[in-house]
């Protein structure tokens, strides 16, 4: 807003007052204007030197700007971690020097103009200097009055002035145009989408195939590499892999977050970018694993703003997921108020509403991001029988680094660097004593262990009151 009343529209105004006084002095006397505006050149030059060198200056206050307010928003919400680690003298050196470079690009700007308008003061009084040389020659001559010569230096004081506000306001207009400009490119980044599809999506089957696919975030880095598998309605696939190997891209592709370079992604049959995007995201259900809550109430993080979706239904999707005893326990229940991304929740609270917002817009795809790898062993056991029951009669593809939750899959696949290495299920797998038994040895070794060491105690246990009684 400042941009416009204080900046655009007041410097309209300052060059119409230009305009009309260069044409009245023309009017008046041609030889005075003529020598009046002789300083006019070098002024538009000095003017010129000056915007570029604001405009730069400008650029590195906002970049400045940038850098201060994300440092202040990501410390405020990781100061635990700089408080537990003793941080704060290092975290505040970081700041002081942040704050050093908005300072000292504040004072380069500030330079600029210290420079630039003694600069334009010197040219108008020069331009006063000659109006007078010439003036006093020509009342020698008789040819111009005195009062044609007051009147003048008026118009050349009433000149001067709002070229000085021009160059005073230009501040709040570059500062407009600094942030305007970053917007700008912001708006003119490359979707990384296409456009949505027009073709209506009925009810999904549920049927998902991905037939060669090949998908790189930035050419020719591939994350994925020839891509193939086929799940039919009401399947689960599950998909095992080291951090990197392209399980959580293959969840982006199918969520249509991403295009695809080569090959096709087909749901019941059809080309994914074919179907309208907002009605194909409607019917997936998708659990992340780093939940996000908007600061609200708990319906309106598992509505989000969707009035059609009734407590009711939010009730019994909660009493499916085991969430319901927790938000009754919660003062308000579900007009509880959530702070920003969910600070007033546990990580188990936090990850059963996920599953309940998933949940209450009847998806029949479900996607489960490693949905069971943020919670304790007890809150596991929960979701895991809700999955249970949430799969029934869906497509489901599921994300996890812990095994148990997928031994119950139709398939598994294994992906290592965007390939798939391996594939089968649960029992399939273990005989072919590849990568996933491997994995599931080293899961399972140091749990067995424990498991074996808690028997022999309990044993030792049930031996002692024995042997202190023979003694």
């Amino acid at each position: 807003a400042d941009v416009f009343s204080e900046g655009l529209a007041a410097m309209v105004g300052d060059l119409l007052q230009i305009v009309f006084l260069m044409i009245f002095m023309f009017w008046t006397n041609w030889q005075l204007a003529l020598v009046s505006l002789s300083v006019i050149p070098p002024l538009l030059f000095s003017t010129y030197v000056f915007k570029e060198k604001v405009k730069g200056s400008f650029q590195e206050v906002r970049n400045a700007v940038a850098k201060l307010n994300s440092f202040v928003q990501e410390h405020l919400t990781g100061m635990n971690v700089v408080q537990i680690f003793n941080n704060e003298d290092r975290e505040f050196r970081k700041f002081e020097a942040i704050n050093q470079e908005h300072t000292k690009a504040n004072i380069k700007s500030v330079l600029y103009y210290s420079i630039y308008f003694p600069v334009a003061e010197v040219l108008g009084a020069i331009g006063v200097g000659l109006l007078v040389w010439y003036a006093a020659q020509g009342q020698i001559e008789g040819t111009i009055s005195k009062g044609a010569l007051i009147a003048f230096i008026m118009y050349n004081s009433l000149f001067f002035r709002p070229i000085r506000q021009i160059a005073d306001r230009f501040n709040t207009l570059q500062l407009g145009l600094v942030s305007t400009e970053r917007l700008l490119k912001l708006l003119d980044n490359k979707d990384l989408v296409a456009t949505s599809g027009t073709q209506p999506v009925p009810q999904l089957q549920g049927d998902v195939q991905f037939d060669h696919v090949w998908f790189a975030y930035n050419e020719p880095e591939w994350v994925l590499k020839d891509i193939s598998f086929h799940v039919k309605p009401g399947q689960t696939i599950a998909f095992v892999g080291a951090t990197g190997a392209g399980k959580t891209s293959i969840i982006n592709l199918l969520s249509r977050f991403y295009d695809i370079q080569k090959g096709n992604i087909l749901v019941d049959g059809q080309d994914l970018r074919e179907y309208d995007l907002s009605q194909l995201r409607r019917q997936i259900g998708v659990v992340l694993q780093d939940v996000f809550l908007f600061a609200g109430s708990i319906r309106d993080n598992i509505t989000l703003g969707n009035r059609a979706i009734g407590d009711a239904q939010i009730m019994e999707a909660a009493a499916l997921v085991g969430a319901q005893r927790f938000i009754e326990r919660l003062p308000g229940g579900l007009d509880y108020p959530v702070m920003e991304r969910g600070a007033t929740l546990s990580v188990g609270q936090r990850q059963l509403i996920s599953f309940v917002r998933a949940l209450v817009y009847e998806p029949r795809v479900i996607v489960l991001d490693e949905a069971t790898s943020s919670v304790d062993s007890e809150t596991e056991e929960l979701i895991q029988e809700a999955i249970d029951k949430l799969m029934e009669g869906r497509t489901a593809l599921v994300i996890a680094h812990r095994l148990s939750t997928i031994q119950k899959a139709d398939r598994i696949i294994v992906l290592d660097r965007g390939e798939i290495k391996e594939t089968g299920t649960h029992d399939e797998l273990l005989r072919q004593n590849g990568y996933y038994a491997q994995l599931y040895r080293m899961q399972y070794a140091t749990t067995e262990q424990v498991a074996i060491n808690i028997e022999q105690l309990a044993l030792n246990d049930k031996q002692l009151p024995g042997a202190g009684a023979a003694n």
